[in-house]
């Protein structure tokens, strides 16, 4: 006999499903230079976005509809919005790209989310006074 004999409701699990994936997924990303040389102003950042692509996938890779939603050039960092089914395409072209204007570069990814909210703050930056 089961727990359902001796008079013990069997557990019940309810599963859910999303019913529709996010569309977008958004991504932190900063570049790493190193010092001194000119740093890229945010429309040199997007088109060094839309040349790592083009390098790791080609022509279809560039045409991926990425945007540059905000980039602080004091510190290179933005965040990126990319259709969902070119998260991976993007991530590793980013990842794979090595230099900018014949010097040595590397974006890091460091946050990434299906919501942009979440992006909006990282408790490892908090400054408590």
């Amino acid at each position: 006999r089961g727990p359902a004999g001796r008079g013990m409701a069997a557990a019940a699990f309810e599963r859910r499903v999303l019913r529709r994936a996010a569309e977008h997924h958004y991504l932190r990303v900063r570049l790493e230079l190193p010092d001194g040389g000119a740093r890229p102003n945010a429309a040199q950042f997007k088109q060094l976005v839309v040349t790592a692509l083009r390098e790791l996938h080609g022509e279809v890779g560039a045409a991926l509809p990425v945007d540059v939603l905000i980039y602080e050039e004091k510190t290179l960092s933005a965040i990126l919005r990319v259709i969902s089914s070119g998260l991976v395409k993007l991530w590793s072209a980013l990842t794979l790209l090595g230099f900018y204007q014949n010097r040595r570069c590397a974006f890091r990814v460091l946050q990434t989310s299906p919501f942009l909210l979440a992006l909006s703050g990282n408790s490892r930056e908090l400054v408590l006074d």
